[in-house]
C-alpha cells in the first residue's frame, strides 16, 4: 500500500480535494462548485453546509477511484477562506449563513467600536486594523442585528474548522486563523480575556486554539458514510488557505514571500519575528514559530475572470476552435500590447478594497481610455493593475520593516507565463513557481503530513515535495513603464477617494 495524504481547500467560489503522495505527487484532485449569495448589497454571504455537502460528492467521487486503490490515507488537512463567520448551535447545526472575506455590512459598527475601545488600543493587542472584513465586527453585527440567535451560538468557527467539525464532530480554532478575531492576542498566540470584555462577547462562545498541524479527532463514523472515507482517519487543526498556500509553495523561513494567484490578490511575507502595521495584515504561520505579514486585495484572479466572461467572447470562440483556453487566447492579445498600456491604468477595487487601503467603497475605474485603446489594452491593463496593487502591499511591508527578496507565486494566476511576467517586472523580484493548481491543497495535507509523522519536520515536507517550475526574472527594459504606471495607480485612488461612496 502507499501512504497518502489528503489535503481540502475551500476556496470562494468551490472546494478543491487533492491527495498526494508523500513526495508530493497528486494521486487524484476533485473540485465541486458552490454558490455565493449577494441578498444586500455590501453583504455577500455563503452556506456552510453547501460547503459540506460539496465536499462529500468529491470524496464519494475520490474514494470510489480507482486511482487510490493501492492508496491508504493516513491523514487529513483542511485549509478554508478567512474571516469567516459560522455560528453553530450545541448540536453543531449552522445558525446563519457565513458572511464571507468580501462582506462589509459591519462597516458602521467598526466606527463605532474604534471610537469606544480606541482603534491603537485594538491594534497593539491583534496586530490588525478593525474592519468590516475581519470576523470579529461580523459577529458584533450578529450581536447586534439578531439577538435571538447570537443567545444560540455554541462556538463560532471558521471555515476550515467548521469542515474539521463535520469530519471529527470536534469545535476547535486553529491558531493561523486566530487573526480575523480582534479578540485574540497576536503576541502571545491566545484569546485575550480583557479584549473579550471590551467588545462585549462571551470568550464561551471561541473554541480552544491548536496548532495548525495538531492532530484534533479522526473521521468519525457518521463522516465516514456520508463521505466514504475511512472511519478513523486522523485529521489536523488545518489553517488559513493563504497560509497553507505558501507553505504548499515552498514559504517557510524568515523573509520567504508568498505570492497568492488564486480568486484574490495579495502577499504573505514569512517572519520569524513580530512586524506588524496598520495597513496589512499580521496572523500566525501554519508553519510555528513563524507569522506572516499579508497583503490581501480583492482584485485578483477574479479580476481576470470578470474581464473574461464581460468582453472576451471571441477569445472563447477561439479557444474552442485552436483547442486552447480563454486564458491562453487572452495572454496572447495581452501580450501585443508594450508594458504599460500605453498610458491606460486599471484600478481593481472590484469589491472594495483590503489591504493597504481599507475601503469598502473603493471603486474599479479605467484610466486612460481613447479611441485607440482596444480589448487588448483593456487585457493587459486589468493584469497590471492587479501587478500594481501587489506591488503597492510590498511596498508598505518592507517600509514595516520585512525584507523582501523573491517571491513563490502560486494560485491559478501563476499558470500565466504573461501574467506573471508582468507581475515580475511591475515588482521588480525575482518569482519562482512551484506547482501553483496544488499549492494550497498540497500546503494542508503537509500539515497532515507533519502532524501523523510522515515528515519530521517543515524543512523534510518542503524537501521532498516542492519542485520550482519555472523562474521569472524582472526585465528591467520595462522598469521606467511601472513605475511611471504605478505612480498614477496610486494618485488615482488619492484623487478620486472622496467619490467612492455607497
Amino acid at each position: 500500500m502507499v501512504d497518502g495524504l489528503l489535503g481540502i481547500d475551500i476556496g470562494t467560489s468551490s472546494c478543491k480535494l487533492t491527495v498526494f503522495q508523500t513526495d508530493g505527487q497528486p494521486l487524484i484532485s476533485e473540485t465541486e462548485k458552490y454558490p455565493v449569495y449577494y441578498p444586500e448589497d455590501g453583504w455577500v454571504e455563503q452556506n456552510p453546509e453547501e460547503w459540506w455537502e460539496s465536499i462529500c460528492l468529491a470524496l464519494q467521487r475520490i474514494t470510489t477511484s480507482k486511482a487510490l486503490e493501492n492508496v491508504q490515507i493516513k491523514g487529513i488537512g483542511v485549509d478554508g477562506q478567512g474571516w469567516s463567520m459560522i455560528p453553530i448551535d450545541k448540536n453543531g447545526q449552522v445558525l446563519y449563513n457565513n458572511p464571507i472575506w468580501m462582506d462589509t455590512r459591519a462597516a458602521a459598527i467598526c466606527e463605532e467600536v474604534k471610537e469606544k475601545i480606541g482603534a491603537e488600543k485594538i491594534f497593539t493587542i491583534s496586530g490588525n486594523s478593525f474592519e468590516p472584513t475581519y470576523t470579529l465586527p461580523k459577529i458584533l453585527w450578529l450581536k447586534q442585528e439578531h439577538p435571538e440567535i447570537y443567545k444560540k451560538i455554541d462556538k463560532v468557527l471558521q471555515a476550515n474548522s467548521y469542515i474539521v467539525y463535520k469530519l471529527t464532530g470536534e469545535k476547535t480554532q486553529d491558531i493561523s486563523q486566530g487573526y480575523g478575531l480582534h479578540c485574540f492576542d497576536m503576541k502571545q498566540g491566545k484569546w485575550s480575556e480583557e479584549m473579550c470584555q471590551l467588545f462585549g462577547i462571551s470568550s464561551d462562545i471561541l473554541p480552544s486554539i491548536h496548532l495548525c498541524d495538531e492532530v484534533v479527532g479522526s473521521v468519525n463514523q457518521k463522516a465516514a458514510s456520508e463521505t466514504g472515507l475511512t472511519q478513523g482517519i486522523p485529521v489536523v487543526a488545518g489553517g488559513l488557505d493563504a497560509a497553507c498556500g505558501a507553505l504548499g509553495a515552498g514559504v517557510i523561513a524568515h523573509g520567504e514571500t508568498q505570492e497568492q494567484g488564486g480568486q484574490a490578490g495579495g502577499m504573505s511575507v514569512c517572519l520569524n519575528e513580530y512586524v506588524a502595521d496598520p495597513s496589512l495584515i499580521m496572523g500566525y504561520h501554519v508553519v510555528p514559530n513563524h507569522w506572516l505579514l499579508q497583503g490581501g486585495t480583492v482584485g485578483g484572479g477574479g479580476v481576470i475572470d470578470w474581464v473574461k466572461n464581460n468582453f472576451c467572447f471571441e477569445e472563447k470562440t477561439n479557444a474552442q476552435f485552436y483547442g486552447t483556453t480563454t486564458y491562453y487566447e487572452m495572454d496572447q492579445l495581452s501580450a501585443t500590447i508594450p508594458a504599460g498600456s500605453q498610458g491606460l491604468v486599471f484600478l481593481p477595487y472590484m469589491k472594495g478594497e483590503r489591504s493597504p487601503i481599507w475601503n469598502p467603497h473603493a471603486k474599479g475605474v479605467y484610466f486612460g481610455l481613447e479611441f485607440t485603446k482596444t480589448r487588448a489594452h483593456m487585457i493587459r491593463a486589468s493584469q497590471e493593475g492587479v501587478a500594481y496593487s501587489l506591488r503597492h502591499n510590498l511596498e508598505i511591508a518592507e517600509q514595516a520593516g520585512a525584507s523582501v527578496e523573491e517571491l513563490w507565486a502560486m494560485g491559478g494566476s501563476a499558470n500565466s507565463e504573461v501574467f506573471t511576467q508582468i507581475k515580475a517586472d511591475v515588482t521588480g523580484k525575482v518569482i519562482r513557481v512551484p506547482s501553483s493548481d496544488t499549492a494550497t491543497t498540497l500546503g494542508a495535507a503537509l500539515l497532515a503530513g507533519v502532524g501523523v509523522g510522515l515528515y519530521k519536520d517543515y524543512e523534510e515536507a518542503r524537501e521532498k515535495t516542492v519542485q520550482v517550475q519555472k523562474e521569472y526574472v524582472p526585465n528591467i527594459k520595462n522598469k521606467e513603464a511601472y513605475d511611471s504606471g504605478f505612480k498614477i495607480y496610486k494618485e488615482l485612488y488619492t484623487k478620486l477617494e472622496s467619490m467612492m461612496i455607497e
